[in-house]
C-alpha cells in the first residue's frame, strides 16, 4: 500500500507538473477580461467534470467575487438537472450544453468545457457552435486532448490519461483561476 500511494502521488504531482504555466496565466487573463467587460462565463463537463464545472462557478461567483466587490456572471451549465433531462430527452444527449447556451450565451462570453478525453460529444458540440457565434472558448483536457484540443480557441493539457489524475489537476487549475482573483488584488484592477 505505501509503495502505491507514493507512486500515486509522484504520478500525480507530474500530472500537474505537465500543465504549461503560459496556458494558465493566458486563460486567467482571460477570464479577467470577461469580467471586467460583464461578459458571463460558462463552465461545462460530465460526471466528475460536470462537479468540477459546479465547483469552479461557486468559487468564482462567490470567493473571487466577494474579494473583488464587482461580481463575476458565472453559471455551470450542469447544474440543472430538469433541463438537461428535457434537452437529452426532446433533442439528444449531446445537445444538452448547445441548447442551454442558444439561450444565454452572446458574443464575447466565456466557454470553459472539462473533460478527461476531450472527445465528449456534448462538449465537442457547444464549443463548436461557441465558436460559431463569437464566445471565447477554452478546453481542460487529458493526454488524449481530443476533438476539444483541435477546437477550442485556448487548451490546457494534464499530461495524463488516468481519469482521477485528470480531474484532480482541472480543479487544481480550475481554483487557480479562481484564487488568482482572491489573492492578487493588483491583478484583479
Amino acid at each position: 500500500m505505501k509503495s502505491w500511494i507514493t507512486q500515486y502521488i509522484a504520478a500525480q504531482h507530474a500530472a500537474l507538473d505537465s500543465v504549461s504555466h503560459e496556458a494558465i496565466e493566458k486563460l486567467t487573463k482571460t477570464l479577467h477580461s470577461a469580467w471586467r467587460e460583464d461578459r458571463q462565463v460558462f463552465a461545462i463537463g460530465n460526471g466528475g467534470s460536470a462537479a468540477n464545472a459546479s465547483h469552479f462557478a461557486t468559487d468564482l461567483g462567490k470567493g473571487s467575487s466577494d474579494k473583488l466587490g464587482k461580481r463575476f456572471r458565472v453559471l455551470s451549465l450542469t447544474d440543472n438537472v430538469s433541463w438537461i433531462t428535457a434537452l437529452g430527452n426532446d433533442y439528444a444527449y449531446d445537445e444538452v450544453y448547445r441548447r442551454q447556451l442558444e439561450n444565454y450565451a452572446r458574443p464575447g462570453d466565456l466557454l470553459i468545457a472539462i473533460s478527461v478525453s476531450g472527445n465528449s460529444p456534448n462538449l465537442v458540440k457547444a464549443v463548436e457552435w461557441g465558436n460559431a457565434e463569437g464566445l471565447e472558448t477554452a478546453a481542460l483536457v487529458g493526454a488524449k486532448r481530443g476533438r476539444l484540443a483541435e477546437i477550442a480557441k485556448q487548451v490546457l493539457v494534464a499530461e495524463d490519461t488516468h481519469y482521477g489524475r485528470v480531474e484532480d489537476v482541472q480543479m487544481h487549475i480550475l481554483h487557480m483561476l479562481c484564487y488568482a482573483f482572491m489573492e492578487l488584488p493588483a491583478f484583479a484592477k
